[in-house]
């Protein structure tokens, strides 16, 4: 991949540059900006998720690290061979990259992370260079509804021909699919809405995908 498809200096979207400001001060060892992307940069599994977590990502720098999110995800990575350690602590806690990269639809916090629908689109276009970097044979996982929508605006097809469902499956174009997942958010998890089981099956698939795509080259 190539390294401009992340701008660490990003100022596009005005009420997230105020709001990190204004967290910064409250908060002067977190990160604070734009979380890059996690993960082996050559990886055909690509998870795209929502966006950091306050004290989450945005703290440690790294999707899904230090928060309740990705205490499931690192978990299942680790339990399907995606990821060299079961435990996403912090950014220097050894995690290495797996056989995935960990994305956001919007690469900084907004507030009560809920970003506003221009500031998807906004940051669409990194998620775009992402998309098309990827090889044939890639499978995108998409975790929750916000982030299918953005991926399936960032590969500019029509949403109406892409509804999300837990476990979907879509084709964007020859040699490239997207897999649907609940968010395994706190609330998610909490409520049993997405399950431990739930979780695995999925990324059992994504690796079923993957596998059938390698047979074929």
């Amino acid at each position: 991949m190539r390294t401009d498809q992340f701008d660490p200096g990003c100022r596009r979207c005005p009420r997230l540059v105020d709001f990190l400001a204004e967290l910064k001060a409250q908060y002067p060892d977190y990160h604070c900006r734009p979380v890059a992307p996690f993960g082996d940069p050559e990886a055909q599994l690509l998870i795209v998720g929502l966006a950091p977590g306050m004290h989450g990502a945005n703290a440690s720098g790294r999707p899904f690290t230090g928060d309740h999110a990705g205490i499931l995800l690192y978990e299942t990575l680790h339990a399907c061979g995606c990821a060299r350690g079961p435990v996403s602590a912090h950014a220097d806690d050894g995690v290495q990259r797996g056989k995935c990269r960990i994305t956001d639809a919007v690469k900084c916090l907004p507030p009560q992370n809920k970003p506003l629908g221009s500031e998807v689109r906004e940051c669409n276009v990194f998620l775009q260079q992402e998309l098309l970097a990827l090889s044939p044979g890639s499978v995108v996982l998409a975790l929750g509804g916000i982030a299918h929508r953005a991926v399936v605006t960032a590969m500019e097809k029509r949403q109406v021909d892409f509804p999300f469902g837990h476990a979907a499956e879509h084709e964007l174009e020859p040699g490239k699919l997207l897999l649907d997942s609940y968010h395994c958010s706190r609330y998610n998890t909490q409520t049993r809405r997405l399950t431990p089981p739930m979780f695995s099956q999925v990324f059992e698939r994504a690796r079923e995908l993957l596998s059938a795509a390698s047979q074929r080259d």
